[in-house]
């Protein structure tokens, strides 16, 4: 398997958002979203390392960094309006 630290966060993110959900607490989720927006933006870039041989979920380590970006910016708007 050549899979990287990005797609192993990317498959948790999307497990523990689905695992939040019947909770039906919307603070709990969005800590959880600010949680892993953090994970994807701090993590070094070398840790997303995609190669083109491999079967990755995001095409570079731009997408994780942005997708993290992305997270950090509307879940805490979301957040205090919950």
């Amino acid at each position: 398997l050549q899979y990287n630290v990005g797609d192993a966060l990317l498959a948790i993110f999307v497990l523990g958002l689905l695992a939040t959900l019947p909770l039906k607490s919307r603070k709990v989720t969005l800590l959880h979203i600010i949680l892993f927006g953090a994970l994807f933006l701090l993590l070094p870039g070398s840790m997303f390392a995609v190669d083109s041989s491999g079967a990755h979920l995001l095409g570079s380590v731009l997408q994780y960094k942005m997708l993290g970006l992305g997270l950090l910016v509307i879940s805490p708007i979301l957040y205090t309006t919950s």
